[in-house]
């Protein structure tokens, strides 16, 4: 083989055997086929199933887990926009569809949980249009659409009913929000 071949071949094994070893910050990413699994140094793991999420570090994490806020330590998705309950929701199921799901959507029953919670405090529930739903608690969990950035809180209060949660699963009461950002349903309950 010629010598720059070799050297091309020995840069290729080099790189390969880089693979699923530790980096400098401790971050260590293994790929077996589709699946792809994400350890950021801090005993997180993550896997995604070839959907192209991937953990880069500490700060981002896969699935629903808390962040600290000026409301205390509050479960986020996995892009890390604030999470809510509606204290209209009875018996654990969803009270929230048509253009109330439209302004609060909900967050999908298959969202991975965080390393950080208690995976047992969460469950699912069966929507009117047969998807599942998060709920923590038995209550069914939201996401805000005006929430425009990771860590909002502009749903806090809307209406008296909107609510975060906190990382042990309870409802965090606090300032009533701007009622500029509600909108009103056909049934007159603020959204």
């Amino acid at each position: 083989m010629p010598k720059r071949t070799s050297a091309l071949f020995v840069a290729l094994l080099l790189v390969l055997a880089a693979c699923g070893t530790a980096a400098e910050d401790g971050a260590t990413t293994t790929s077996a086929g589709d699946d792809v699994t994400t350890s950021a140094g801090d005993g997180a793991t993550t896997t995604s199933a070839g959907d192209g999420a991937t953990t880069t570090g500490a700060e981002e994490m896969d699935g629903v887990h808390g962040v600290d806020t000026d409301l205390g330590t509050i479960l986020v998705d996995a892009e890390g926009f604030t999470l809510y309950v509606f204290t209209n929701d009875t018996g654990g199921e969803s009270s929230c569809d048509e253009s109330c799901a439209a302004t609060w959507p909900p967050v999908p029953g298959d969202s991975e949980i965080g390393s950080d919670l208690d995976a047992a405090m969460f469950g699912t529930t069966t929507r009117g249009d047969g998807s599942e739903q998060l709920t923590v608690n038995d209550m069914p969990l939201y996401r805000y659409a005006p929430d425009s950035a990771p860590g909002d809180t502009n749903g806090q209060g809307v209406g008296g009913v909107w609510f975060v949660v906190d990382t042990s699963g309870a409802m965090v009461e606090g300032p009533e929000a701007n009622n500029d950002s509600t909108t009103s349903s056909d049934d007159g309950i603020d959204y």
